[in-house]
């Protein structure tokens, strides 16, 4: 969900401009793709660790989703300033412990709805970027301001909505209500679909051709919580 933090900066030097960086998607698309790889590689890991070692796991869980909150940061702010040799190996690490810190769902999902599960959330991801790109690279501006500003909106809700859950689940002692998860999950994957049209019409108009690292980062938070979310949907559809 990080990348909610960056809409308003986006619509903001968006607005009224022309492109600045027409080739900025294609020079980032080997980037995304390689750190989607990393971030397999990460899940496997974690899924062996799981295996293996499940009382440690919880451990190395926090730890990585801690170092993975930095990086994000840290490594974002690096990319953006077009330090991209430093900024690389930041973002390579960032997107393994991604991958770590989503293994307990990936196990939950294996286990609930069965390994097809991570392929149907693969495909679905897949079939959104080849939408995506045909629509949100032909968008008009006032089209693709307003999809921005609605998309922008509806992923701040749905923080406050996980937020929210997460409260009643962990300090009010409530399991979680099979509709409100259905309904968060279906509203997830709406929203990071909507996401990745935005990315192809407004990522050229925030990033020249050469920040292409800060490109990729977007796109890849994108699909990472698109996956995220269709896995989500798909164990809460087959909840007895």
């Amino acid at each position: 969900m990080s990348n909610t933090s960056n809409f308003r900066q986006a619509i903001r030097e968006a607005k009224d401009q022309a492109l600045v960086g027409p080739n900025v998607i294609k020079n980032a698309l080997p980037y995304v793709g390689g750190g989607l790889i990393l971030t397999a590689v990460g899940t496997y890991a974690g899924l062996n660790v799981l295996q293996t070692r499940p009382e440690i796991f919880m451990t190395t869980f926090w730890v990585a989703l801690i170092a993975e909150l930095a990086l994000f940061f840290v490594a974002r702010g690096i990319a953006v300033k077009g330090n991209n040799g430093t900024a690389l190996p930041l973002l390579a690490t960032y997107s393994l412990l991604s991958g770590y810190t989503l293994s307990g769902l990936v196990l939950y999902a294996i286990g609930t709805v069965g390994i097809s599960s991570l392929g149907i959330a693969a495909l679905g991801c897949g079939v959104t970027f080849v939408a995506a790109r045909q629509i949100g690279s032909n968008l008009s501006d006032e089209d693709g301001m307003a999809l921005t500003k609605t998309i922008r909106l509806g992923i701040i809700a749905l923080l406050v909505a996980m937020v929210g859950q997460l409260i009643f689940g962990v300090f009010f002692g409530m399991g979680a209500n099979p509709l409100l998860e259905l309904a968060i999950s279906g509203a997830g994957v709406l929203l990071f679909v909507g996401a990745a049209v935005v990315d192809f019409y407004i990522l050229p108009r925030v990033y020249r051709d050469e920040q292409y690292l800060p490109a990729a980062l977007s796109m890849y938070l994108t699909y990472i919580n698109l996956f995220i979310f269709i896995l989500r949907l798909l164990i809460a559809l087959n909840r007895d």
